[in-house]
């Protein structure tokens, strides 16, 4: 998620009340036995079937499955129990977190700056893919992000430049210096050989619970190269060629060691671009990338304002309308298919609280999910949405709704931003669009 401009069917009705959650699944050979998800133009196919999905942001996943006191596996199969019964088939989970001086990012890391990785923290990504196999469920699994709430670029910059780094959103270096900084990780040979060796690593797992390859799995949909990868910050700073070479090298190295699989960029697409449309068609034509992602963010992007929805929400609506179809038009171009993988938008009023009204973001997640069937319906690159994000049955533990250092109530909102701002309670009638859109999905002709 982009910081710096902050900057039917379900299972039954006690699900939307957050009083009852489905029952355990048990494992099937329908749910494991499954073939991988593969690229054919703008489809994306399982078989002969088209692969079409209603999915969710469930980036703390490893953390609960982790068998330490900062995991809670119990919490998870409810959690995952709740999204099942949604229809929730995909999820978008972070696979990597490079633990260092930032303010803000999550503790523990997956690994630090030599190769002694949290084998712990693996084991919960391991115990994650393992649970959402059983529920039919696939993963888009991020391997770095650009943003500072998971460590990131930035801090594999702090491991090979003696220590130094920018904190995001810190007055004495406004936006964009986090950002032009943070390019200079796809030209430091350090910094980059420390990622791959990651993705080696993490690539090439076997997982500890299933005894499975990870390459070998068809419970993950797709790599990721990161969350929310830009050339830069502005377009001065930005060494393009540069840009395209580490997406292809690492690309590359990914499919080289997992031919299974699909490679994504965790693009945001024309903002990530510094909206430019040659910027997005030249990062996603890379052949070893198979789709075009895309987020949306109209409060973070200044197209809302959250204390007064009610006056700006058409504004904001024009302007999701045109983002769309500038991304479709970008597939079409590309003849890739496209996920909207992020989208977020704030409860009424601008609350934290899961008590306020989501009348404004019930309304967002219409038009986003009306647009997304009217593709799928006509035979357009959009395949899939992935909303931001689950926030389930957690709950912030202070009045300020900040995380703080030792919490273990993770939620889709990420460390570094208010606990509730974007994602979704157990309860919140946003549920009943999320269910219904993937209901819908499912009446579509195979």
């Amino acid at each position: 998620m982009t910081t710096f401009a902050r900057r039917t069917f379900l299972g039954t009705s006690a699900l939307l009340a957050g009083c009852t959650m489905a029952p355990p699944v048990a494992t099937t050979p329908a749910a494991t036995n499954r073939a991988f998800v593969r690229r054919d133009g703008m489809r994306l196919m399982v078989g002969d079937e088209p692969y079409r999905f209603v999915g969710a942001n469930i980036w703390y996943a490893a953390y609960l499955g982790a068998d330490a006191p900062y995991g809670d596996r119990a919490r998870l199969r409810r959690e995952l129990d709740a999204l099942a019964a949604m229809g929730v088939t995909n999820l978008r989970v972070l696979a990597s977190a490079e633990e260092g001086p930032l303010r803000n990012s999550i503790k523990p890391g997956f690994r630090g700056p030599g190769k002694d990785y949290n084998q712990t923290l693996l084991a919960g990504l391991d115990y994650a893919l393992a649970e959402m196999a059983k529920r039919g469920m696939r993963a888009v699994l991020y391997l770095t992000n650009f943003w500072e709430w998971s460590g990131g670029m930035m801090t594999y910059l702090s491991y090979v430049n003696g220590g130094q780094y920018l904190n995001m959103n810190d007055p004495a270096h406004p936006w964009p210096e986090f950002a032009n900084y943070n390019a200079q990780f796809y030209g430091n040979a350090r910094a980059t050989e420390l990622y791959r060796d990651w993705i080696r690593a993490v690539v090439g797992r076997t997982n500890s619970v299933t005894g499975m390859r990870y390459a070998d799995d068809p419970a993950i949909m797709a790599w990721q190269l990161s969350n929310e990868p830009r050339p830069s910050g502005d377009l001065a700073h930005a060494n393009l060629p540069q840009f395209y070479a580490l997406v292809r090298s690492s690309a590359q190295l990914i499919k080289s060691i997992d031919r299974n699989h699909l490679v994504s960029t965790g693009s945001e697409g024309l903002k990530g671009g510094l909206e430019r449309a040659d910027i997005v068609l030249a990062e996603h034509a890379i052949p070893e990338i198979d789709y075009l992602t895309v987020h949306i963010w109209p409060n973070n992007w200044d197209w809302v304002k959250q204390t007064d929805l009610p006056n700006t929400a058409v504004r904001g609506e024009m302007l999701t309308d045109k983002y769309i179809a500038d991304h479709v038009a970008l597939a079409r171009q590309l003849d890739k298919p496209m996920v909207i993988e992020e989208f977020g938008y704030p409860r009424d009023g601008g609350s934290n609280d899961p008590a306020a009204p989501t009348t404004w973001k019930d309304r967002f997640y219409g038009r986003i999910y009306a647009a997304a069937l009217k593709s799928m319906t006509e035979g357009g690159p959009i395949v899939g949405t992935n909303f931001w994000a689950w926030n389930g049955e957690a709950r912030a533990q202070h009045p300020d709704y900040r995380f703080a250092e030792g919490d273990r109530q993770y939620m889709g909102d990420p460390p570094h931003e208010p606990q509730g701002w974007y994602g979704i309670f157990t309860g919140d009638t946003t549920i009943r669009l999320v269910a219904d859109q993937a209901a819908a999905i499912a009446r579509l002709p195979r």
